[in-house]
């Protein structure tokens, strides 16, 4: 039997933040590339036998209210481009649901440092410059809304829904 699905865990913006990030990933992404809406991963691979565990937790976890996080910069990341969030509200949050999976994550869930939405990516390094150049230029920080938690399962495509945890 296969082993079940890994999940991944996202942060939910509000309606407006989300269709602004998701304008930027449509006009930016490589249009064969892009099969998800703009998305802020807090884990990218939490152990799918452990489903009801992860929903329980992540249900806790959403039981506060919704909070501002701050986009601060615009990043390169070689060959695309991010906007880097903060906010203490998510390292918290972030955080304790890490201390509490701490024997399963990754080294790459283990090691997560910034929040961040990708609006560009696996492009040619010329052209994600070129982005950069272009977004830096107008860039001044601006607050979205942070409006819960979503959970996914990963099958190698499209993310399939596993779960919406809204705040409050």
């Amino acid at each position: 039997m296969n082993a079940p699905a890994p999940l991944v865990l996202t942060l939910a913006l509000d309606d407006e933040d989300q269709e602004r990030f998701d304008a930027l990933r449509r006009a930016h992404f490589p249009p064969e590339r892009n099969h998800l809406a703009a998305h802020v991963t807090l884990f990218h691979a939490l152990p799918g036998e452990r489903l009801e565990q992860v929903r329980e937790e992540v249900a806790e976890a959403a039981r506060r209210a919704p909070f501002a996080v701050r986009v601060v910069r615009v990043r390169s990341l070689g060959r695309g481009v991010a906007y880097d969030l903060d906010a203490p509200e998510l390292t918290a949050l972030r955080r304790g649901l890490a201390d509490a999976w701490a024997p399963w994550l990754t080294r790459q869930d283990a090691s997560w440092s910034r929040a961040h939405v990708t609006v560009q990516n696996k492009v040619e390094p010329e052209r994600a410059r070129a982005l950069l150049e272009e977004l830096s230029a107008g860039f001044g920080p601006w607050t979205v809304r942070a409006a819960g938690l979503a959970l996914w399962h990963y099958r190698g495509g499209p993310w399939e829904a596993a779960g919406r945890y809204p705040f409050g």
